[in-house]
């Protein structure tokens, strides 16, 4: 059961719609259409591609609607999460990630200050790519909570001594081919029989108030 002071934050429950994004490489893959709160990403020939919030966020509550990409998706990894920076091998990060060799799974996983290596795998219930299904993090001071259509399944809890996600966090989003990760171990060898492969979100929620960087 969940840490009841996450209840206890009322800005946790502040949310609003995302109605810009940034691409962070292969715009012409990646379409978005503010009107209906959808975006799209598209992985084929070119790559696939990367969005982002413009802003950053410290803590809050985040949603998406996610329909994955149908077909063989072996090698591809497909997500939605947060990170203080990508790229930054010193980065906070809270994901929910896909992995293309089995698409009944999701794993979470937590990193602070560039450290991981407390991934959790879900069992779905459900083929991730048979329509949408909404994935949801909230973030508050002392406890996190992964939950998939509106149930808990995982909360991590501030402990002393073990690092707890600080940094001020933009919402990001991807496709890729994950396959020369652990010998594809951990996504499968890509085979890409049924390219091009869209992984579709709608629905995406961000808290209210974004983080006031310094200036």
């Amino acid at each position: 059961m969940a840490d009841p002071s996450l209840h206890s934050e009322p800005h946790l429950h502040s949310i609003t719609n995302l109605n810009q994004i940034t691409i962070d490489y292969t715009p012409e893959a990646c379409t978005h259409t503010p009107s209906t709160n959808e975006i799209s990403i598209v992985f084929d020939t070119r790559g696939g591609a990367r969005w982002r919030s413009p802003s950053r966020y410290l803590h809050g509550t985040f949603s998406a609607k996610i329909q994955c990409p149908k077909g063989n998706t072996s090698g591809l990894n497909f997500n939605i999460y947060l990170s203080s920076l990508e790229g930054d091998k010193a980065q906070d990060e809270i994901d929910f990630e896909f992995l293309g060799k089995d698409k009944m799974i999701v794993q979470t996983n937590v990193y602070t200050c560039g450290n991981g290596n407390r991934e959790e795998i879900h069992q779905l219930g459900f083929d991730c790519s048979d329509g949408f299904h909404e994935y949801e993090i909230k973030w508050g001071n002392d406890v996190i909570e992964w939950r998939i259509d509106g149930v808990v399944v995982r909360v991590e809890e501030r402990k002393e001594g073990v690092g707890f996600p600080e940094k001020p966090m933009f919402l990001y989003a991807s496709v890729w081919d994950a396959s020369y990760i652990d010998e594809a171990k951990w996504c499968g060898e890509y085979v890409g029989c049924d390219a091009p492969y869209a992984c579709l979100y709608k629905d995406v929620q961000v808290p209210a108030c974004g983080y006031k960087e310094d200036s």
